[in-house]
């Protein structure tokens, strides 16, 4: 059966497109090597944040179907790919999962296809390594078939903007490909941005990570200086806030995490030396000092605990919200983590609680998880906000806690309780 459209890579960006592509009366086909996420969702069940059993059952109702029959991908128009890109070892992105599904893509291609990139990279990714791949069985991409790259800007979590309202961009290899890319788009996004060219595409999704990374870089610099200044960072934020324009605010914490932020600027300071042979310095200083937000959060565990006359070695520290984002359950480049590590590393007994993980696989037996948070707090010796959940009533656990350290500024002001 043809679909309108194959969607390959069934996680976090790729099922919420294909649910808004079938809303919008598409029929859609999602590929993933993975064949237990592909059981899953063909018997109803999601396996991300932002959907539900019931959105999985809706979108089947309308056509949806997941396989992991890599030939079912010549019956479709449009193929997005949506895999990951994961930093390599030498700090650049590992394209293999790209160059897998463009590699199942060229053996399905067809004339008159439309291939779109999603997956954040480098620029000129989509003309130099998908391009010449799916070129290598004799169709012209910008002749028998279109190619463009339209980057991700899914926000997990986030009950606002999702893939429907939020404005995409789409840079095709010729002005023809990014026609077809924002008709395909266009049936089921609202607002489409042409930008010029599928490098100008992928650059602007490293642009608008790297703008976060370098100003959230920037208060958790300030924040440590405010600290020993005695100013309340949290308060200059708030005031400097009041500006109706030139000033966005941006929060510091004890680390940066989840895909985008602490990976993806990496991809173009990887990129500018490789290919100019100099640094990205703005990028370069972001990292190292973001990277640093965990051991800061570990010193000034210790200073406080000092102040009660205990050292962190033997003392039990209780981390509350070890994901990356507030209110989801995804972990991945969690700060929570390198935090955690440190504090094992240096003798402490390390518990924590989060409402969206029952096990911390990045932790594995080191860390024990508590059920009741309320009762944690009074028995560790220090406890610390690391990631602010709906479900914690900061000022009451902070109420009952010995010591409560926020890394989020959310706690009113006690004599238990230190801000970042």
């Amino acid at each position: 059966m043809a679909a309108d459209a194959v969607i390959i890579g069934l996680g976090y960006v790729g099922l919420p497109l294909a649910q808004e592509a079938t809303r919008a009366g598409l029929t859609i086909l999602g590929y993933d090597i993975n064949q237990g996420v592909v059981d899953a969702l063909n018997s109803g069940t999601s396996h991300v944040d932002d959907l539900t059993d019931a959105d999985i059952v809706q979108m089947q109702e309308g056509g949806f179907r997941a396989t992991t029959d890599e030939s079912e991908i010549a019956s479709a128009k449009v193929v997005v790919i949506c895999v990951p890109t994961p930093l390599s070892d030498e700090g650049g992105p590992d394209l293999r999962p790209v160059e897998g599904a463009v590699d199942a893509v060229a053996r399905n291609l067809q004339p008159g296809m439309l291939v779109i990139l999603e997956s954040t990279t480098y620029p000129g990714t989509t003309d130099e390594v998908v391009r010449p791949k799916l070129e290598a069985g004799g169709l012209v991409a910008g002749t028998d078939f279109h190619l463009a790259f339209s980057p991700e800007r899914i926000d997990p979590g986030n009950e606002k903007f999702g893939a429907k309202n939020t404005p995409k961009v789409v840079g095709g290899q010729t002005p023809a490909c990014t026609d077809a890319a924002a008709e395909f788009y266009g049936r089921f996004i609202d607002t489409i941005v042409r930008a010029k060219g599928t490098r100008e595409a992928e650059t602007a999704k490293l642009l608008e990570n790297t703008y976060r990374h370098i100003n959230i870089a920037l208060v958790n610099e300030m924040a440590r200086f405010c600290h020993e200044l005695g100013i309340d960072l949290w308060d200059v934020i708030d005031a400097a806030s009041s500006k109706p324009f030139g000033f966005q605010a941006f929060y510091p914490g004890p680390g940066v995490g989840g895909h985008c932020i602490p990976i993806d600027p990496n991809y173009l300071s990887h990129n500018v030396r490789a290919r100019l042979g100099y640094p990205f310095r703005f990028v370069e200083l972001a990292q190292e000092i973001n990277s640093g937000m965990p051991a800061y959060v570990v010193s000034r565990i210790q200073d406080q605990l000092n102040e009660d006359g205990k050292a962190l070695r033997g003392s039990t520290v209780l981390l509350l919200g070890v994901t990356y984002k507030p209110n989801i359950a995804d972990q991945r480049e969690s700060p929570a983590v390198p935090l955690a590590k440190a504090l094992v590393a240096k003798g402490a007994t390390v518990l924590f609680h989060d409402p969206h993980v029952s096990s911390w696989g990045a932790m594995g037996d080191s860390v024990t998880r508590v059920e009741d948070p309320a009762k944690a707090v009074v028995e560790a010796d220090l406890s610390v906000l690391v990631q602010n959940h709906r479900e914690y009533d900061v000022d009451a656990l902070a109420g009952s806690a010995n010591r409560f350290f926020d890394t989020r500024g959310k706690a009113t002001d006690s004599e238990r309780v230190s801000r970042l």
